[in-house]
């Protein structure tokens, strides 16, 4: 568990951290996939050929998040493709639980999402993840994806903060990285970002298996190890 005592402000990843990434695996490797394979006449198979390539060369970039950026590459709506598997989008267990009990200890809550502002909005209402928090940080405003480190200056300016009193949780081990080298000094990874999915090893920074794991349990009994599948 994080010591609270030396943290004023958290930043939140949203997809795989406080939502479950089970939503944007199943649409990524599988329902864009299908239907670019209607679209074109090709098999689900040929359709993953052509497309997981294409998906791991923009990787980590801005394009890789960008809503606008696939739509003009593929030929598809992304944002309404998205709309149709809207049911898959689920909030962690104890997250809200969890978010509001760190506001009422006075810590400031900032989201710091990657996702473009199309999906953050579907997602924001879809879960009602804003009320919970006290800011929304996209890196598409700021030009630079949060495993760059221009973002991290960006950010500071934008929503000042003191690195050595700030946490960052993240399921993303490429951005926790670019986090430590901007000095943020409290780090926590996620294991199991996709419920459906076997949680991972990590050894490079202290990780939790889940969300509900930053604070004690109060009240109802500790949940299993690992995410409750939505």
């Amino acid at each position: 568990m994080p010591d609270w005592s030396r943290i004023d402000t958290v930043l939140l990843d949203m997809d795989g951290t406080l939502l479950d990434l089970h939503f944007d695996n199943q649409f990524w490797l599988e329902h864009v996939p299908l239907r670019f394979a209607e679209r074109h006449g090709l098999t689900v198979e040929q359709a993953k050929t052509e497309l997981y390539p294409r998906f791991r060369r923009v990787e980590g970039t801005m394009a890789w998040y960008c809503v606008d950026h696939w739509t003009g590459e593929l030929g598809l709506d992304i944002a309404a493709l998205k709309e149709e598997l809207r049911e898959l989008i689920a909030v962690r267990p104890r997250v809200p639980e969890v978010l509001d009990e760190l506001r009422a200890r006075g810590k400031r809550l900032v989201l710091v999402t990657n996702a473009h502002g199309k999906s953050l909005a579907i997602k924001m209402r879809c879960t009602g993840l804003g009320r919970h928090l006290d800011a929304v940080i996209c890196a598409h405003d700021l030009g630079h994806p949060k495993e760059q480190a221009p973002f991290w200056a960006r950010l500071q300016a934008r929503e000042p903060y003191e690195p050595h009193r700030t946490l960052m949780v993240d399921d993303s081990l490429p951005v926790l990285r670019a986090a430590r080298r901007s000095g943020i000094a409290h780090l926590l990874a996620v294991r199991r970002p996709d419920s459906h999915a076997p949680a991972r090893e990590i050894e490079e920074f202290p990780a939790v298996d889940s969300f509900g794991d930053l604070l004690p349990v109060t009240g109802a009994a500790r949940e299993p190890a690992g995410f409750i599948g939505s």
